[in-house]
């Protein structure tokens, strides 16, 4: 008994901690606010989150069996389903729905300050991108490893599930096209950067080979080693960056790198899942959580102060980074740090293929979208540490503020966040950098504020070295979700092709590995090639529709789990997927009006494109803006077109969904549950 009351004790009083740095949070209005008041309201929330809520469902809604065999176990063909321990699994997953979204979103939010973003954070992902984790999770474990669109076929009905499949196809596409492009922007002209990241290719290959065949089960041997070669690769990338003749060989504009990109994802999708894959998952886990750690210790040293104000101005729709109002537009740039339909193709792609037992649904489905969260906290602390006048310098395309420096440091000063030429090339030169004025997408800024908060602690005299760690961290954060995308993408193709013709559904046939990995890297390469080509870094064409069509990602998984909760007896508990998906119903559909109709050439894709035509056709555009307006005319139309078509799709999902739970509800037939039967589990 009195371990039971000191227990309640224990979460009552973390409780009351959270509860007043929430507050402090909420209500705090002085100059500045100490990060230690964002880490503690964050780290409160996981916790009880994880120990009440996700026990909850786990034991009372899916009532999860750890006796009963996986689709790993029953199905292992040492290709794509293959069992394997649980901490590795935890690191592919962790790595794989970990990409640009809790790095760059947060970052790109900050323009309206650190309030918003924080509260969006912290409530969406214990409510919904967790929940929607978990549960997608365990729908496809107890499916055969089924994609989200296949199992939306199965168990919603032929119309939603086709809408489902064709959308969640489409829209993973435009997924895997930002990660590309935010990756590219990081490694432009940086060759330290990118020998690094390059070097992390072969390191996981050796890793793979290593606990395959070398050392099988010596699971702490090859993480030992991997993480030594890849912290002698940053090294490393310092000695290349002052080699005059191999800096040249990795320093490349962005297309060169782009080709490199969609090289290494269709190798990536075609190679097995134990050759590169898992382990350079596996081993970007380890550089991930090692620096996410490192920069939480860093943070509870030093107790920086958030320089950026609470709220801005700019949540009125004026801002220089990316157009469009606080609401909804704050919900669609903050992603994967909150919810993301992405994690849902990834837990109902590979990783139920790789998981050994149904007991580590939650600490895989709603922890690791916890500890991506938490990812998306540090951000955020890194974004707003920063002087609001550097982080606008850094973050600011040159069409907003302006070519020249002195330019961009007068537009910017005159917003109130004052920011000076000086400032900013001592800044450029101290990261190893030759400017940093208009380094756009997100990265670049984050980079610069978490190597000034880890060079603070671990030495000022290399921030250089910190600064490109950062920038290597960032891109292996992106890559390592790249790679698994462009895989899922392969599965769900390959679904919607057996329905055509069964061999080419089947994972393990060669012929269809390459025909759809071919057809997937083609699709998002195309989308990275104009966001490359796009004069103002791409973010502002593709962000915002990534975002839109993330958050609608999530809203159709979230639609199939509800349908299925309904479909299996579970109604009356349904409301933790149904309450979420109302939520991303009101947000999407709103964001996606916006994109559409507004007549804001920053915000509506067809006010854009009809503006740079005008301009086109009067001559009035410079020549080498000029030379792509067509381009850019036609992307931002098909942005438009692509936004319709997923709303549509997301709403004839929902629609279908509602039919059959209606039809479930009133006792009327519904298509037959595709949940394997139960098997007994052999493994120890």
């Amino acid at each position: 008994m009195l371990k039971g009351l000191l227990r309640q004790v224990f979460w009552g009083l973390l409780a009351l901690l959270g509860a007043t740095a929430f507050a402090q949070i909420a209500w705090w209005r002085g100059e500045t606010l100490n990060a230690l008041w964002l880490i503690t309201a964050a780290v409160c929330v996981y916790l009880i989150a994880y120990r009440f809520y996700a026990a909850w469902i786990a034991a009372k809604v899916l009532s999860i069996d750890a006796t009963r065999a996986t689709p790993a176990e029953r199905l292992n063909n040492g290709r794509d389903y293959v069992p394997t321990h649980r901490w590795v699994v935890f690191g592919h997953h962790f790595a794989a729905i970990a990409g640009p979204g809790p790095l760059v979103g947060p970052t790109l939010a900050a323009q309206f300050g650190f309030l918003p973003g924080t509260l969006w954070i912290l409530i969406g992902a214990v409510l919904g991108g967790a929940v929607q984790d978990m549960v997608t999770l365990f729908l496809s474990t107890r499916r055969d490893g089924r994609s989200l669109g296949q199992m939306a076929r199965d168990e919603i009905g032929a119309i939603g599930g086709t809408a489902a499949m064709i959308a969640t196809l489409v829209i993973m596409i435009i997924l895997i096209a930002v990660l590309g492009l935010v990756v590219v922007n990081a490694m432009k002209h940086s060759p330290w950067g990118t020998s690094t990241v390059a070097a992390t290719i072969p390191i996981a290959m050796v890793v793979g080979v290593y606990m395959r065949y070398l050392r099988p089960g010596r699971v702490l041997e090859a993480s030992l080693l991997g993480v030594a070669l890849l912290l002698g690769s940053v090294v490393l990338g310092g000695w290349v960056d002052h080699h005059p003749t191999l800096a040249a060989l990795f320093d490349h504009e962005g297309l060169p790198l782009a080709f490199s990109v969609i090289a290494y994802g269709f190798a990536a999708a075609v190679l097995p899942v134990w050759l590169l894959l898992a382990p350079r998952d596996y081993l970007s886990t380890y550089m991930k959580l090692g620096t996410v750690m490192m920069l939480a210790v860093a943070i509870l040293w030093l107790r920086p102060e958030i320089h950026m104000p609470a709220i801005t101005p700019f949540i009125d729709g004026t801002g220089p980074i990316f157009g469009g109002k606080l609401f909804p537009f704050v919900f669609i740039t903050i992603a994967c740090g909150a919810i993301s339909g992405f994690h849902a193709l990834i837990a109902s792609g590979t990783t139920p293929k790789l998981i050994s037992s149904e007991g580590d649904i939650r600490i895989i489905g709603y922890g690791a979208m916890l500890l991506e969260s938490f990812v998306a906290i540090m951000a955020m602390i890194a974004a707003t540490v920063l002087e609001p006048g550097v982080y606008f310098a850094i973050n600011s395309p040159a069409g907003v503020v302006g070519k020249e420096a002195l330019d961009a440091v007068n537009t910017i000063s005159s917003w109130g966040y004052p920011v000076t030429v000086e400032q900013m090339q001592h800044l450029a030169s101290a990261m190893g950098e030759t400017t940093l004025f208009a380094r756009t997408g997100g990265a670049p800024s984050l980079a610069v504020g978490m190597a000034s908060i880890l060079g603070t602690v671990f030495g000022e005299h290399l921030l250089a070295l910190w600064y490109h760690f950062a920038i290597m961290f960032e891109a292996i954060f992106i890559l390592t979700t790249l790679d698994a995308g462009t895989r899922v993408g392969r599965f769900m193709l390959q679904d919607m092709l057996g329905n055509l013709h069964p061999k080419l559904g089947e994972t393990s046939y060669t012929p269809s590995v390459v025909l759809t990995s071919a057809l997937i890297v083609a699709g998002w390469g195309y989308f990275l090639y104009i966001g490359v080509i796009d004069p103002n870094g791409g973010v502002n064409i593709l962000w915002p529709l990534f975002g839109i069509a993330n958050q609608m990602l999530a809203a159709i998984a979230l639609s199939v789990a509800t349908g299925i909760l309904i479909k299996s007896g579970r109604a009356n508990k349904a409301w933790i997927t149904a309450l979420p998906l109302v939520w991303l119903l009101v947000v999407t559909t709103s964001a996606a009006y916006e994109k559409i109709f507004s007549q804001d050439i920053r915000v509506g894709f067809f006010a854009a494109a009809n503006d740079l035509a005008q301009k086109l056709s009067t001559g009035v555009l410079p020549p080498e803006k000029a030379a792509v307006a067509p381009q850019l005319i036609f992307n931002q139309q098909l942005d438009a077109w692509l936004t319709l078509f997923f709303v549509t799709m997301l709403w004839v999902v929902v629609v279908d969904m509602v039919r059959m739970s209606r039809r479930s509800l009133a006792g009327l037939p519904v298509s037959a549950s595709h949940e394997t039967a139960y098997v007994a589990t052999k493994l120890g």
